[in-house]
Formats: structure tokens, C-alpha cells, sequence
């Protein structure tokens, strides 16, 4: 009996040992708060920055995230973001820790118009491959991931004007839903002066894509891009660097717009984020 007690005594003290060396370690990386500073608002629509060791990778939506030498990298939260964001944050030694931030949802202006005519509806049929040819541009140009920083500068409005258009809002047309705004539209009349919000490289200039007429991409690096909509003059080329500030475009009434504004719209990849939360929470400096 002895015998058997010490043999089961053996095994439970090398089991033991097993669990700290091994297995411990690899809970406590698991389970440890990850040290990472953010900057902006846990809201759809956000655009956030966030700051980790040099060094530290981050993934999100099992995507590993381009960081900067000092360890900024940027997160954007569509207009229906679920309500958790999750991270997975590997240190410079290997070790895996996991982040978890709830998502405030937001309330949109839904408006439900009857009696339209079918042609504002859907488009003509002739238009289609032009549509599709137009969608085709826009994405290539959005496609180039960079290292550039510019965004790090700050944004400031393109245009003065009163806000007619707000991020997210939507329409049902004949019961048939459109797809949601996701710019910010200042009316201005036409011919007015569009700035740039940052600093950043022109990645399209087209004078008459169907629904947005002229329109302007800009490139501020990690795959945040602004764009600008139903311009009456482009004052830039692709390939072109611009500064804040600098005079990119005229706002006009081109494509499918009803009246002379400028419709400024941002994307982070393939998530569009709201114009108006980027300026709040990142100011020119």
C-alpha cells in the first residue's frame, strides 16, 4: 500500500509541475489586461486610434492591424457594429492576451417616402454596367494600404455651410430601402472652395462617376480615405500630395444630387466611418 500511495503521490507532484510550467503561464497571458490607450468614442460610426508597445500586434476580425513604429494603428466601427469589438494583442515575448470593448449603438433618421416614380427607385437598366464600372474605380482606389501617417495630423471641415445630411440616415422609397447616407453633407453653393481635411495622396479624380458626379478620393494612410462627392471642378490629380487645408475641388451638383453640396465621406478598409466623430475626436493639432 505503501508502494502504490508513493506512486500516486509521484504522479500528482510531476502533474503539478506540468500545470505551472506549462499550462499556467499560458492562463495568466491569456486572462492579463492588455495595455492599450485609445482615442476616440466606442460608438458605431467611430473611428478610434489605438496605442500599444512597440513591438505588440494587434488583430482585429481576425485580421493582424498595421502599426506604426511607436505602436499606433487605427479601428474603424461601421454603422451597424455588433456590440462588442474584440482584439487579440500579442506582446513582443509571444504572449496572447484578448480585449473586449462594448459598442454604444446609435439611433439613425429613417424616413419612409410613397408614391415616387419607379425611376428614382432603381436605375435606368442602360446604366447598369456604367454603375458597376463606377463601383469598380472607387474600390481600386481605396484598395492600397499605406504606411503613411497623415492622418495622425488632425482633420479640420472641408467646406463652411450648414449640415443638410448627416451620417447613417436612410430612405424607404415605395417601401423599398435605399442604401443609408454614410457622409456629411454641407450645403454650399457652387463653385465653393473644398479643402483638404488632411494631409494625404490623391488616389482618384473623376469628373463624372453616375451617382457622385466629380468625385475625389484622398489616401491619409492605413487604409482611412476620405472622399468627396458631386464636385463641379477637381483641382487635383491622382498621384497628387496634398497638405491640410489645400484647395482639392468646387463643390457643385453633379451625379445624382438634387441641389449644390458637398457629400465628404470617410472609410477605414471596408468599414465607412461618420465625418463628424472623426472631427470631434481628432482635431487638427
Amino acid at each position: 500500500m505503501q508502494r502504490q500511495y508513493d506512486s500516486r503521490l509521484t504522479i500528482l507532484i510531476f502533474s503539478l509541475i506540468f500545470v505551472l510550467l506549462f499550462i499556467s503561464p499560458y492562463l495568466a497571458a491569456s486572462s492579463a489586461e492588455p495595455a492599450v490607450e485609445w482615442r476616440g468614442t466606442w460608438q458605431q460610426g467611430a473611428l478610434l486610434l489605438g496605442q500599444v508597445e512597440p513591438g505588440v500586434t494587434v488583430s482585429y476580425g481576425g485580421e493582424k492591424l498595421k502599426t506604426t513604429a511607436d505602436g499606433q494603428f487605427l479601428v474603424g466601427l461601421g454603422r451597424n457594429a455588433s456590440a462588442l469589438s474584440r482584439f487579440v494583442i500579442t506582446d513582443a515575448a509571444g504572449l496572447v492576451s484578448e480585449a473586449e470593448y462594448k459598442i454604444v449603438p446609435r439611433t439613425y433618421n429613417i424616413q419612409k417616402v410613397e408614391g415616387v416614380p419607379q425611376r428614382t427607385v432603381e436605375p435606368p437598366a442602360g446604366q447598369l454596367q456604367r454603375i458597376r464600372s463606377d463601383s469598380a474605380l472607387v474600390v481600386e482606389a481605396r484598395r492600397l494600404v499605406t504606411d503613411k501617417t497623415d492622418f495622425l495630423g488632425g482633420f479640420i471641415k472641408p467646406v463652411d455651410g450648414p449640415i443638410t445630411g448627416v451620417y447613417g440616415s436612410q430612405r424607404f422609397y415605395n417601401g423599398v430601402p435605399k442604401s443609408p447616407h454614410y457622409g456629411l453633407d454641407y450645403a454650399a453653393p457652387t463653385g465653393t472652395i473644398v479643402k483638404a481635411p488632411a494631409a494625404g495622396v490623391v488616389r482618384l479624380a473623376h469628373d463624372d462617376l453616375f451617382y457622385s458626379g466629380g468625385t475625389l478620393i484622398i489616401d491619409h494612410g492605413h487604409g482611412l480615405s476620405s472622399s468627396f462627392l458631386h464636385l463641379s471642378e477637381i483641382l487635383v490629380v491622382a498621384g497628387y500630395r496634398v497638405a491640410r487645408g489645400e484647395p482639392i475641388a468646387r463643390v457643385g451638383s453633379t451625379g445624382r444630387a438634387t441641389g449644390p453640396h458637398l457629400d465628404w465621406r470617410m472609410n477605414w478598409l471596408n468599414q465607412r466611418v461618420d465625418p463628424a466623430l472623426v472631427l470631434e475626436s481628432f482635431p487638427a493639432q
